[in-house]
C-alpha cells in the first residue's frame, strides 16, 4: 500500500474511535458502515494487532488502539495546521506574537531589534516577556523564544536554530586599574578583586580561558563580590568594584564609552551558545517565519 492510501485510512479509524461505532462514523464521513469497517480491518491487518474490542452495539479501543489513536490524532491535527498556515503564507503578517527573552540579553540586544521589527510590520502586536527560567513554550503559548545555553533536551515538538556563541573577555574600570594595577597574566587575577555572577542558591559561574590547544582551563579568582544580575554586575564594574569576565554583548557600550577597559586581550573564551526556539507546528505562519528570519540574521553577529 502506498503512503497516500495509508494516510487516507487514518480518518475512518479516528472517526470510529471517536464515535464508538462504525455506523456513527459512516454517517459523519458519508460512507457505508461496511466501508468504514473494512478500512479499519485493513489497518489492523497491516499493523498486525487488534485496535478495537467489538460488541454488537459498541466499539472500544484496545490498549494498542488507544495508543495508535492518539498518534493518528496528532498526525491529522498537524496536517490540518500545516495546511492552514501554508494557505495563509501569502498574507500580511498580523496578529499577536508572543516572544520570550532572557532578561538582560533581551533588554539590551533583542528588544531594539523587536521595536524596529514591529515598526516595519504595524499589523503585528508583539507580547514580549523577560525571564531567565525555563519556559514551556507549548504550555505558555510562546511563539518564539531566544535562549542562552544548551537546548539538548528539547521535546520533538520544539524546533531550534543555533545562532552562535558568546565571546567572554576580561574587563575593569579605568579607576580600578589605576588604583590596583592591570594584571598582565591570568594567574594574577587571584590577587585582584573579582566580581562574579552568582545564582540565588549560592552557586557562582566559574571563569575559564581557552588554552593554546583549544581546551578550556579554569581560572582561580578571589571573589570580592557576587552579583545575581548581569546588568548590576556591569554597574559594579563601572563603579570600580573589581575585574570580571563578561560577555561582549553586555559590555560593548561600556567599552566604547570608556567606562570599562578590555584587559588580558589575548584571553578571549567562548561562553554559552545562543539559540532560537519555537513550536514546530507554528513555524510556517507568516509572522513567525518572518520573525525567525529577522532574528536569525541580526543575532548571528554577537
Amino acid at each position: 500500500m502506498n503512503p497516500n492510501e495509508r494516510l487516507t485510512g487514518l480518518t475512518p479509524f479516528v472517526y470510529a474511535a471517536r464515535c464508538g461505532s462504525f455506523a456513527a462514523a459512516a454517517v459523519q464521513l458519508n460512507l457505508t458502515p461496511s466501508a468504514v469497517g473494512k478500512s479499519v480491518a485493513r489497518m489492523e491487518q497491516r499493523l498486525g494487532t487488534r485496535l478495537f474490542d467489538r460488541t454488537t452495539r459498541h466499539l472500544s479501543l484496545t490498549d494498542a488502539g488507544q495508543a495508535y489513536f492518539e498518534t493518528c490524532l496528532r498526525v491529522l491535527n498537524e496536517l490540518t495546521d500545516a495546511q492552514a498556515v501554508l494557505a495563509s503564507h501569502a498574507q500580511t503578517p498580523m496578529g499577536r506574537l508572543r516572544i520570550d527573552l532572557p532578561a538582560s540579553f533581551g533588554r539590551l540586544v533583542v528588544m531594539p531589534l523587536l521595536i524596529a521589527f514591529s515598526q516595519r510590520h504595524p499589523y503585528l502586536r508583539p507580547h514580549v516577556t523577560f525571564t531567565d527560567r525555563f519556559v514551556d513554550l507549548l504550555e505558555e503559548g510562546v511563539d518564539v523564544a531566544v535562549r542562552i545555553g544548551a537546548v539538548n533536551t528539547l521535546p520533538p515538538a520544539i524546533g531550534s536554530r543555533y545562532l552562535g556563541t558568546e565571546r567572554l573577555i576580561f574587563c575593569a574600570a579605568p579607576g580600578y586599574l589605576a588604583r590596583r594595577g592591570e594584571p598582565v597574566r591570568v594567574d594574577q587575577l587571584g590577587q585582584h578583586d573579582c566580581v562574579v555572577y552568582g545564582k540565588n542558591d549560592g552557586a557562582v559561574s566559574p571563569w575559564s580561558v581557552t588554552t593554546p590547544d583549544g581546551l578550556r582551563a579554569p581560572v582561580a579568582v578571589a571573589c570580592r563580590m557576587v552579583v545575581g544580575d548581569s546588568e548590576a554586575q556591569v554597574a559594579a564594574l563601572e563603579a570600580g568594584a573589581g575585574i570580571a569576565q563578561m560577555a561582549t554583548w553586555l559590555v560593548n557600550d561600556s567599552l566604547r564609552a570608556g567606562r570599562l577597559e578590555h584587559i588580558l586581550a589575548e584571553q578571549v573564551a567562548d561562553g554559552l551558545p545562543l539559540h532560537l526556539v519555537w513550536p514546530i507546528s507554528r513555524r510556517l505562519t507568516p509572522k513567525i517565519d518572518l520573525l525567525l528570519q529577522t532574528l536569525s540574521e541580526q543575532l548571528s553577529i554577537l
